[in-house]
């Protein structure tokens, strides 16, 4: 299970209050401490790493004898953090994309206010577009997603309703 969506949509309490709710391992977002660590602006290499940390999480994960596992994001927006900032994605990613299948995304609306920090980039209009680029990714691959909305509470019980019926 993915939780995903662009900046500031609480993809990482989500993740946390699921994995919390159904007592499963949660693989938080490896991209915000990693960026927040380094003492310049990150870089093509820096996000390739990342993309590699990403797959190893999920490998790991695929591992466990859990039934679910919460991932705070995937090589979805990574794929696309690569498409908008250096018009250019490794080929490996899209092929990872197909062969590391993933049951579920939950996506978290942008009906969450945007709030900036250190690594956020994205706020406004392209927050908003770039929604629609994650929303379009995952289409494209023929994976299994639903939006989640509403504020905190509201939102995770949302999640936990559509994890209850899958």
């Amino acid at each position: 299970m993915v939780v995903t969506g662009a900046e500031s949509t609480g993809k990482s309490t989500l993740s946390k209050a699921l994995s919390e709710h159904f007592k499963v391992p949660f693989i938080p977002e490896f991209a915000r401490d990693y960026v927040l660590q380094l003492n310049r602006k990150y870089s093509f290499q820096d996000v390739e790493l990342i993309a590699q940390k990403q797959l190893e999480q999920y490998n790991n994960a695929k591992q466990s004898n859990h039934k679910i596992v919460v991932l705070d994001t995937w090589l979805i927006i990574t794929k696309i953090w690569f498409d908008v900032v250096f018009q250019s994605v490794p080929q490996w990613i899209d092929d990872a994309l197909k062969s590391h299948p993933v049951d579920m995304y939950l996506v978290c609306d942008t009906d969450l206010p945007w709030v900036k920090d250190n690594v956020r980039e994205n706020g406004g209009e392209m927050r908003e577009k770039l929604q629609q680029i994650y929303l379009a990714e995952i289409e494209q691959i023929n994976a299994k997603y639903e939006v989640v909305s509403g504020k905190h509470d509201e939102r995770l019980k949302k999640a936990i309703q559509i994890i209850e019926r899958i």
